[in-house]
């Protein structure tokens, strides 16, 4: 492995830079901007962990409107958060202490909000052909299994991690 590049001028190594695109590419997949990805994926295994607008943008060639934009996307989706900043005028950024877990809570209410939808979707159908019911039929089914399943799981975790 490479020895670490001296400052915040980029990233260390082509594992630590594969890493980084790795979760963009995964942010991709999930329909957010790879961007936010890829600066996740600096907080994540930056030391210290509290970064710069600037040293962000430093490690991943980016501007720093493109950071300041995406930052404020995690921000609102709870992993990462604001930290006080030793410089003025300057915002510091870290991955937030439970990111994750708070994360899977607003996908949770996001799949409790479709369940909704899937039983108003299964009313108004309700005298049409199985075949039809079917197709909202499933949906509704795996929303529900989630809604009665997935609490269970984070609230066991949140435990294991001391985290609630």
């Amino acid at each position: 492995m490479n020895p670490p590049i001296p400052g915040n001028e980029s990233l260390s190594s082509f594992e630590e830079m594969h890493f980084v695109e790795d979760i963009g590419l995964y942010f991709e997949r999930l329909g957010l901007p790879r961007m936010a990805g890829r600066i996740l994926g600096v907080l994540l295994i930056s030391d210290p962990q509290e970064q710069s607008i600037t040293d962000i943008g430093q490690k991943l060639n980016a501007s720093k409107s493109s950071i300041s934009i995406m930052a404020r996307l995690l921000l609102e989706v709870g992993l990462i958060e604001r930290v006080p900043s030793p410089i003025p005028r300057r915002d510091y950024f870290r991955f937030k202490q439970g990111g994750w877990i708070l994360y899977m809570h607003q996908w949770l209410e996001l799949m409790a909000g479709l369940h909704v939808i899937a039983e108003r979707g299964l009313t108004l159908i309700e005298n049409k052909s199985p075949e039809l019911r079917e197709r909202l039929q499933e949906a509704h089914d795996m929303f529900s299994y989630i809604e009665e399943h997935f609490p269970a799981l984070l609230k066991d975790l949140e435990e294991k991690r001391g985290t609630k």
